[in-house]
């Protein structure tokens, strides 16, 4: 009998959950203030960073910047000031573990507690896997992924004190799918900075789980567990990906 109930809350929660969604469409989100938040973006020297960076100072926002490049990352400070924020400047390298929990350290004696993460710090490699080097491979993963853990163990417990926080991760769709020559990171389609950015802060002022700029990627990513093999290679076809990249090894398919 237990179970019978079980599946009954389960298509409950189900349904409710579909209505949820469809009411969502039609009516607005609510939008969040994040002025006086103290807000840490890394890789705010340039690019997502940098933009991201502009949208909070808009808004108010209380900024802590990293990046590995000083003269990159205080021009993006000398601006955000420019628009009227606060901003506290720190040279970071974001593969470097003990670095950053000494920077973390630091920003909460000088500024405080974070109450926005924006991991966002990221390198790329455009190679074959054979082309790419080994310390290069390394490097990716300390940057784009394990400097992303030891930044959020190192503010996370603040958060969770004060009930309050929000935690952003810049990624590729890499993780749900492969680009040749790309095995390292993704470079697919070439986008805006700033579309990226207001996309990013949109996300975080309605509170959504995720977001996928551009937007049609989530309804490739939902055709690929449908579609078979054969259509999804035709589809990446479709995609008439160009770029310069390092090849090191071909392979003579029969």
């Amino acid at each position: 009998m237990s179970i019978v109930l079980d599946i009954l809350l389960l298509l409950t929660t189900i349904i409710y959950s579909y209505l949820e969604s469809l009411v969502k469409v039609f009516i607005p989100q609510r939008r969040k203030s994040v002025a006086g938040e103290i807000v840490l973006i890394t890789g705010a020297g340039h690019g997502i960073g940098r933009m991201t960076a502009y949208e909070f100072a808009k808004r108010k926002s209380r900024l802590v910047l990293w990046d590995v490049n000083k003269h990159g990352v205080e021009e993006t400070a000398a601006e955000c000031r420019n628009l009227g924020a606060t901003v506290h400047v720190f040279v970071v390298d974001c593969s470097n573990r003990e670095m950053i929990y000494n920077s973390v350290n630091q920003v909460k004696k000088e500024v405080g507690d974070v109450t926005i993460i924006v991991n966002n710090a990221g390198t790329v490699y455009p190679a074959d896997l054979l082309s790419t080097k080994d310390e290069e491979i390394t490097k990716t993963f300390e940057v784009n992924t394990l400097g992303h853990f030891w930044i959020t163990k190192a503010l996370l417990p603040s958060m969770m004190k004060r009930n309050h926080g929000h935690i952003v991760t810049v990624a590729s769709v890499c993780g749900h799918g492969v680009i040749p020559y790309l095995i390292p990171y993704w470079l697919w389609p070439i986008l805006e900075t700033e579309e990226v950015a207001r996309s990013l802060i949109d996300g975080i002022l309605t509170n959504k789980k995720m977001i996928f700029v551009p937007s049609y990627i989530n309804i490739y990513l939902t055709l690929m567990g449908f579609l078979p093999e054969r259509a999804i290679a035709a589809i990446n076809h479709l995609q008439n990906i160009q770029f310069e990249a390092v090849v090191g090894h071909k392979t003579k398919m029969k």
